[in-house]
Parts: C-alpha cells; sequence; structure tokens
C-alpha cells in the first residue's frame, strides 16, 4: 500500500494506493494538484488565471488547464442560471477571501473601473482554445479547480485500480477498498462535530461536499452577492470529481428544491441538508451497510 500526504490547494490532500508499487505515479498525481494549482489560483498575481485578468477585451489563448476549468465553468453557470458563476472573484476579495494560503500575503486586484459582470461576459473558443473576458474581472475557479486536479490524478491512478483521493472534502474512489467492497465514504454532519450525518458505498466515482462548517459565510449566491443560507452541506457524487465540485457548490446556493431539481436533471446522485437538518436526496444513493 502506498499512502502520502501534501498540503495543496489551502487543503490536505491524501493519496492512498493499494499497491506498493504505486510510488511513481503517486508523484505524477501530486503533480497534476501544483500544476492545477499554478494556473488557477486568484491568490497569486503571477498565476496563469491572475495573467489573464490583466488583458480583459482580448482573446487570450490559454493553456489547456486553464481552459478546461473556465470552459466547464461558463458552461455549469449556464446549465444553473447563473446559481454558480465564476465571475464572482472580485466581491471575494472585497469581502476578504483574498490571502495566499502559502504567504499569508493579501491579493487585492488592481481594478477600479469594475462593472457589475456575469459568466455572459466571459467568451471561450475551443478551436483556438482562447478566453475572452469582455469587462475587467477576476474569475474564481475555486469551485472546479480541485474537481479538475482530482480527475487529473485520478486518470494518472487507473492502471491501479483501487485507490482513493481525498482533497479536503473532494474525493475520488477508484475500485475496491482493502476488504474487496466499494469505498465506504462518510459525509461531515454539519453541526455535530466528528461525526457523520450519513455514509455511502462507491467505486469508480467523486463525492464532493460543500458546506457551511469549514468557512461560514464562503459561498456566495452570485445573482445577489450575498452568502447563501438555505442549505447546511451538498454533496453531489458523480462520475468525475469536476463535475460533482461544481454541482455541489451549485446545489448549496440554489437551495434544497432546485438544487435536487438539477441533479436530477442532470443524472447525478445527492444529497442535501438544510441548516435544520431536512434532508432532500435522489433516489440512487448507495448507503453503507
Amino acid at each position: 500500500m502506498t499512502t502520502r500526504t501534501e498540503v495543496l490547494m489551502d487543503t490536505l490532500v491524501t493519496i492512498r494506493v493499494l499497491d506498493s508499487a504505486a510510488d511513481q505515479a503517486v508523484e505524477r498525481a501530486f503533480g497534476w494538484f501544483y500544476q492545477v494549482e499554478e494556473r488557477c489560483t486568484r491568490f497569486d498575481e503571477r498565476s496563469e488565471l491572475m495573467q489573464l485578468t490583466t488583458r480583459a477585451g482580448v482573446p487570450v489563448e490559454v493553456s489547456a488547464i486553464l481552459f478546461e476549468a473556465v470552459r466547464f465553468s461558463v458552461s455549469l453557470a449556464e446549465e444553473t442560471g447563473g446559481a454558480f458563476d465564476p465571475t464572482i472573484g472580485l466581491r471575494m476579495e472585497e469581502l476578504g477571501f483574498n490571502r495566499n494560503y502559502q504567504t499569508g500575503e493579501q491579493i487585492r486586484t488592481a481594478i477600479t473601473d469594475a462593472a457589475a459582470v456575469s459568466y455572459r461576459d466571459v467568451q471561450v473558443d475551443s478551436a483556438r482554445r482562447t478566453v475572452t473576458l469582455r469587462q475587467p474581472m477576476v474569475l474564481d475557479l475555486g469551485a472546479v479547480a480541485k474537481g479538475l486536479a482530482v480527475d487529473l490524478a485520478a486518470r494518472e491512478l487507473q492502471p491501479f485500480k483501487n485507490f482513493c483521493i481525498d482533497a479536503g472534502g473532494d474525493l475520488y474512489v477508484g475500485g475496491l477498498n482493502p476488504e474487496g467492497k466499494p469505498w465506504s465514504v462518510g459525509i461531515r454532519h454539519p453541526r455535530i462535530e466528528h461525526t457523520f450525518i450519513d455514509t455511502f458505498r462507491a467505486s469508480d466515482q467523486a463525492i464532493c461536499t460543500s458546506g457551511d462548517y469549514a468557512r461560514r459565510h464562503h459561498i456566495l449566491d452570485p445573482r445577489t452577492c450575498e452568502p447563501a443560507g438555505t442549505v447546511a452541506t451538498a454533496t453531489v457524487i458523480a462520475s468525475n470529481a469536476m463535475l460533482a465540485d461544481g454541482l455541489a457548490t451549485a446545489a448549496f446556493v440554489l437551495g434544497p428544491i432546485d438544487g435536487l431539481a438539477v441533479l436530477n436533471r442532470l443524472g447525478v446522485e445527492g444529497l442535501i441538508v438544510t441548516p435544520n437538518l431536512e434532508r432532500y436526496e435522489t433516489r440512487g444513493l448507495r448507503r453503507a451497510a
């Protein structure tokens, strides 16, 4: 068995592979986290994302990693009617979510003529792999970048079949656990510490959770620029982590009724819990015995 933990993307990332010969693959898997963070973070003015911010109004050819994160974010924004919107970055800065976890440095973007923006002001061109920011803005890719890193790491580990990637609430479980069964994944209780509110079985799937317990009020409703408050925790189980990551955030913002409707429409599984601990869930959840 190979197990390794590092601090990346402002969280603990643990990779566990049920094969003692996986050291090099695990090294490459962690490498994807470094690459995604370097390109997609808004907490470093030298990142590719922040360099894109300085070039509003013109098409900019970007890396495959950054393009995929932006493309997917815009697509999800369209799918959710703006409940998910990556153009919320400047507002997040204004609320104080602008400190680099590695250096402690505060990032303040030099945008003085900020206008009201939305995902409709971001144009992506797949043929040319360009992104055009039609107005000055700061993109926040935090709700999809970690999921993208998990997916790239999981692709690196596929030859080993049985593995688990845990990136601070964003997980991908491949194959079977050490007992030869689907992995058991506990969902943290939003109000009681050291307790699970539910436990599911999963194999070759991603499980991502957005909750109000880690950083209260850090999830904004982009449509109002106010903290989303009708959900305590939203968990999504999907085929890949970027989809599960983004949809967990979207469901948190949309609320239990509309959030569940989106999950059902897109054919993923999920559990949404309100601050009063009311539960809303899709029909196909596989609970642990």
